[in-house]
């Protein structure tokens, strides 16, 4: 395949998205050719900086390469490890484009705001003559199993609570409610407060709280959530930036809380149940959830949302509502992957339905035999493939936990081994070093509200 002059070659492509163009590939196609270096570095909270060198071209012929490469490379860095501030060096041209892309009113103006929102900062894009050094600061977290705890898990369609006393399940209950579709910011608090005195009335008394949430948490606070989507700023503001603290403290009085992204947790309840660090769990359900417990079992402090990082270079890839973007993992990994993929394996969904009802519609073709839904789950399975060996250039990690509604059943199993396919086929350098894997019967035993209890640290 030919991409702004790049040839990349690629054996595994997907049987229902032809077109599909690795952006892992096209990143390593590109830099064979590439010898003038650059440094990007991206700053968020708490002074800690990711730092990434590479080469550009550098020249006439190959520009629009070079700042199509650099785009793409810094889109990733920000939504993998999160930032609000991004400094290039080494280009002044590939500077002054990168500037006038990740601004407002910019072809990037929904990363840029975004980010802003998420660290209370303006977002800026810097010319320097030297990168600021990489810095991090990863924390250790969870598998805290003493005590009486409580783990609360919300779910875009449902809510979870378990009560755990000393790393055991007493209680565990299971809500439907609606919070994607609800503005009154009360519906949600009540719903979470209803949950953790459900969950009290089944131990003698509550030592601590841990709670696994979609979205993006800096210091226990919801900076960004699709839970509160339709929560009007200035009640998001008012309300839900200290929703949980402020369930916890009104219900239980001063005991020990961590709030922390359910992708962070998924990963967690893999690390607790496979005995393992350095994991990566991949949640595929109404979005792209990612979390990362690295070598020594701590959380990181990136954001790990990889829904909005690309992972195809085909120019002419589905567009993300949200964002604006083409190419973004939410397209590929989740409900919104399925649905794409089912027209072109001659499976016709209605209109009238959900997207979870959608998934649900597939997964019961799957059940017959032959079915033309594997075609499916063999394209998600390449795509994954892919994706891995990419996530992995920039995590590092060694197992990954499958996890999420898409991965159920057996349309999960073609995911995993046309997967594992892939990766011995295209990236035999990472033989032994990806370990993909679906939960065993012990990791839904710990569970993510039991993971999520495991979070904090009782008082000394």
């Amino acid at each position: 395949m030919n991409h702004l002059g790049i040839e990349v070659s690629v054996k595994h492509s997907p049987e229902l998205d032809p077109g599909f163009l690795p952006l892992g590939k096209f990143f390593q196609a590109f830099l064979k050719d590439a010898k003038k270096p650059l440094g990007i570095a991206v700053e968020r909270a708490g002074g800690e900086v990711a730092v990434y060198n590479t080469f550009i071209h550098g020249t006439p012929e190959m520009a629009q390469a070079d700042r199509y490469y650099v785009d793409r490379l810094i889109k990733t860095m920000l939504w993998y490890m999160g930032g609000f501030k991004v400094y290039i060096c080494g280009d002044e041209d590939i500077f002054a484009a990168m500037k006038a892309t990740y601004c407002v009113g910019g072809q990037r103006s929904f990363d840029a705001e975004f980010m802003s929102n998420v660290y209370e900062k303006p977002f800026e894009v810097v010319s320097c003559d030297a990168l600021p050094a990489e810095y991090s600061n990863p924390q250790a977290v969870g598998r805290h199993l003493g005590g009486c705890r409580i783990g609360f898990d919300a779910g875009g369609s449902d809510r979870k609570v378990s009560a755990v006393i000393d790393g055991e399940p007493v209680f565990s209950e299971e809500v439907v409610w609606h919070p994607k579709t609800t503005s009154d910011p009360d519906y949600h608090y009540d719903g979470i407060v209803a949950a953790l005195k459900s969950a009290a009335e089944h131990m003698p008394r509550v030592d601590a709280v841990g709670v696994s949430s979609a979205g993006i948490y800096i210091e226990n606070r919801t900076m960004v959530a699709s839970l509160f989507l339709k929560v009007p700023k200035e009640d998001f503001d008012a309300k839900v930036k200290d929703i949980y603290i402020r369930a916890i403290t009104d219900t239980f009085g001063d005991v020990p809380y961590v709030v922390a992204n359910d992708g962070d947790v998924s990963a967690l309840a893999g690390a607790m149940s496979l005995e393992e660090n350095n994991i990566m769990g991949i949640a595929m359900g109404t979005s792209e959830a990612v979390g990362y417990v690295d070598q020594n079992g701590n959380i990181t402090g990136w954001l790990n949302e990889l829904a909005f990082a690309p992972v195809d270079a085909n120019p002419a890839a589905m567009e993300d509502e949200w964002s604006g973007d083409i190419g973004c993992g939410v397209k590929y990994f989740s409900q919104d992957g399925v649905i794409k993929l089912a027209p072109a394996a001659g499976i016709n969904l209605s209109p009238d339905l959900s997207p979870a009802e959608k998934l649900k519609e597939v997964q019961k073709i799957m059940e017959s035999p032959n079915s033309p839904a594997e075609a499916i789950y063999r394209s998600i399975g390449v795509y994954l493939g892919h994706s891995l060996a990419l996530y992995h250039h920039f995590y590092g990690f060694k197992h990954v936990l499958l996890l999420g509604r898409v991965m159920s059943g057996k349309g999960g199993d073609i995911i995993l081994d046309t997967c594992k396919q892939v990766l011995a086929d295209e990236y035999p350098e990472l033989s032994g070093k990806i370990i993909p894997t679906l939960p065993d019967e012990k990791a839904r035993r710990v569970g993510q509200s039991v993971a999520a209890a495991s979070l904090p640290e009782l008082k000394k």
